[in-house]
């Protein structure tokens, strides 16, 4: 049997999906052997080696968010920046969970989660990358992407770190509910729970987000695959980089 990979992430460009602008700066083919001290006709075909300068954040495109990003602390011990975060847990089973059916500005709840379980035959354990299908990745490229999703909330965050799972992935800007809304709700209420409850939860028990996925519809279900998802490496940040991508079949 062979392995098929599924890339479930979305390219870093700049685009009105970001909320922060990407450039990126081309040296180009001819240029470059310039800058060596050399003329491109001291290359063979005419050319030398190509160089680009990319200005983003560390939440740009498809990432992983460390412990760090939520807090200095996560359960009274100093947070894991995304270069200190264990390797084996970015590497694990996939269960994909349906939660489609919730209206973008809402909370994704407990039930909810109990329920995609249910339908997928699988209830969320330790070593599962949890990935929330909610199919916002089909408005990337607008902005409206920035907007319109449903977002976890902070006992459902619990819920899955507290059976073990390392890691949560949407497919989305982000895995709490758009900022608009809860910004709005906490000026209505002076609640201040309501502003990124699943990202300071990380403050009580470290975990995992990847934020951005993208083609959870691809997935032949929602188990019977591999997720690998490590970080770029960026000392002591709060989030990197990250190539996601399923693997289906193989050897044994």
């Amino acid at each position: 049997m062979t392995r098929e990979f599924i890339d479930l992430s979305v390219a870093v460009r700049s685009t009105p999906s970001e909320a922060t602008p990407v450039t990126v700066e081309l040296l180009d083919h001819r240029t470059g052997a310039t800058v060596l001290g050399l003329s491109p006709e001291d290359f063979p075909d005419g050319m030398a080696i190509s160089n680009e300068t990319v200005t983003l954040t560390t939440h740009t495109g498809t990432h992983m968010d460390a412990p760090l990003h939520y807090g200095p602390l996560s359960g009274g011990v100093p947070a894991k920046s995304v270069d200190q975060v264990p390797l084996e847990w970015c590497y694990g089973p996939g269960l994909r969970l349906d939660v489609r059916h919730v209206p973008p500005g809402q909370e994704i709840t407990v039930d909810h989660l109990i329920a995609a379980g249910d339908e997928a035959g699988h209830e969320p354990g330790p070593g599962d990358i949890v990935m929330l299908w909610t199919g916002a990745d089909a408005l990337w490229g607008t902005a409206e992407y920035l907007t319109s999703y449903p977002g976890l909330s902070g006992k459902a965050t619990a819920f899955l770190v507290e059976r073990g799972v390392r890691v949560i992935g949407i497919d989305a800007w982000g895995l709490d509910r758009p900022m608009h809304e809860m910004v709005d709700e906490y000026r209505r209420t002076g609640d201040s729970s309501v502003l990124w409850p699943a990202h300071v939860y990380g403050r009580t028990r470290e975990y995992l987000q990847l934020e951005k996925l993208a083609r959870l519809g691809e997935l032949p279900g929602p188990t019977g695959f591999t997720v690998a998802c490590f970080p770029v490496s960026i000392h002591g940040a709060g989030a990197g980089w990250t190539r996601v991508v399923a693997i289906l079949g193989g050897p044994e």
